[in-house]
Formats: structure tokens, C-alpha cells, sequence
């Protein structure tokens, strides 16, 4: 049985992130590569493709790709990326410097990204999103880009609906994404067994917040990357502490 204290902490601390009023989101420290980011009316498909690039390097480094992509074409219309072949693309991500770890196999991903949105989105991509989707046609659409699992399918929805205020019809099926934060926090905070497979994450956050499991995330997330560490977390600083009970044990 969850203890109902860090529950309500938690949820609240997500209501919070949620109802915040839109602001630019800093995706990657570079202003202007976050203005394509933020930007779903002009160039809705940068955001997805740097989702479909969010895999197996820093987060910041994966978000920069439109970016860098932008400079080495001159611009990041989508009718400058529509006729791109899997060649050209491959030698976009590759030269002069790689701009991914595995620039080959994230080259094909974003060539077929670009396929999926000409072909299903008559190249716009927002249409993922448009007219206030059930969250879980948004997640299901986002695992239809090649390369995208359940993990950044619900990150990208998550950032939508909470970040980019992005309506949608509900968030039943906006999940937590399963993270080395998320494992550490949900563990120490007595929610799941930390060897606990990330079906069991998944499942505990939708117990606590059915309306909206996700909701969890950033929360989590956040406690993760700023108190919570692996090593001597700063226990004194998170407002977890009151209700934690690994607070003051050290590492957990």
C-alpha cells in the first residue's frame, strides 16, 4: 500500500509543473535552437525529430540535432527536409562531425521520420496533436516514427501536455517514462522495489494518479537530478524530506 503523504506530495508538486503558465522550454541551453523547439505553428516537426533522436545520448545533445541540421541546410522548413534522400540525410547527420553518437542508424530513424510525417501528416507534423487528441492516440502516433518505443512516446506527449500546454481530451494514457531518476526516486520513496522491472514503475504511478500518471514525471525527475543523487543526496534541500523514508540514511 503507498503511504497517501508522498502521494499527495507528489501529485500536488505535478499539478503544480501543469498548470504553470507556458514558458519557453529550455530543451538544450541554446536560446535559438529552443525557439525552433518551442516553436509547434512553424516548425512543429523539429520537436519531433528530436524526440525520435532522444536515444542513447544526453538529452541536450539529442535536442540540438534540428538545430545543427538547420545550419548545415540553410533552414528547417519542412519543404527543405521533404526531398531529402537517405543518403543525403545520412551525410547531413555525419559531416563534417557526427551529430549523433550513432549517426548512421539515427540517420535512417529521421529519414523515415520525415517519410511518416509527409505520408500521414501531409507535412505537418502539429497534426499529431491538432484538435485535442485522447492522450492515447498521441502516444500511440508517436510510436509509429521508427525507432520510438513506449519510453519516448510518452515523454514527448508528457512535454506537450505539461510543458508546451498542449490540450489534449485526457492524460489517462500519458505514463511516467522510465528513467534512472524516476527508478531512484520511486524506490527510495518506498513505491517499487528498485531491481522492480519498468512495467512495475509504470503501473505504481498509474495507481497513484489514474487521472493522469505522468503527471509523476517531471516531479521525479527533477528530485532525481537535484537532491536525490546517487551518492550523498542533499536530503535537507528536497521538499520530499518530511515524508522520504531514505531521508537522512544517506544513498538509499
Amino acid at each position: 500500500m503507498f503511504d497517501r503523504r508522498i502521494a499527495e506530495v507528489l501529485m500536488a508538486k505535478g499539478w503544480e509543473f501543469f498548470r504553470s503558465p507556458r514558458q519557453l522550454v529550455a530543451f538544450t541551453g541554446n536560446h535559438e535552437a529552443d525557439l525552433v523547439l518551442n516553436d509547434l505553428d512553424r516548425t512543429p516537426h523539429a520537436y519531433v525529430i528530436a524526440c525520435v533522436m532522444d536515444r542513447q545520448v544526453k538529452a541536450e545533445l539529442a535536442w540540438l540535432v534540428p538545430y545543427r541540421l538547420s545550419s548545415r541546410l540553410g533552414g528547417f522548413e519542412f519543404e527543405r527536409l521533404r526531398p531529402l534522400s537517405l543518403e543525403d540525410v545520412t551525410r547531413l547527420m555525419g559531416e563534417p562531425e557526427p551529430l549523433h553518437r550513432f549517426p548512421v542508424i539515427m540517420a535512417a530513424h529521421l529519414h523515415a521520420a520525415i517519410r511518416t510525417i509527409q505520408r500521414e501528416y501531409e507535412g505537418n507534423a502539429a497534426r499529431i496533436w491538432d484538435n485535442r487528441p485522447p492522450s492515447a492516440l498521441v502516444v500511440y502516433r508517436f510510436l509509429q516514427f521508427q525507432g520510438v518505443g513506449p519510453k519516448i512516446a510518452t515523454m514527448a506527449a508528457n512535454i506537450l501536455a505539461r510543458d508546451l500546454k498542449v490540450p489534449m481530451a485526457d492524460y489517462y494514457s500519458i505514463d511516467v517514462s522510465v528513467d534512472v531518476h524516476v527508478r531512484r526516486v520511486f524506490s527510495r520513496l518506498g513505491l517499487v522495489p528498485p531491481d522492480a522491472p519498468a512495467e512495475e514503475f509504470v503501473y505504481a504511478a498509474r495507481a497513484i494518479s489514474a487521472e493522469f500518471p505522468g503527471l509523476l514525471d517531471l516531479p521525479c525527475w527533477q528530485i532525481g537530478r537535484q537532491w536525490c543523487r546517487p551518492q550523498s543526496p542533499n536530503c535537507d534541500e528536497c521538499y520530499m524530506n518530511p515524508v522520504c523514508p531514505c531521508s537522512k540514511i544517506g544513498s538509499g
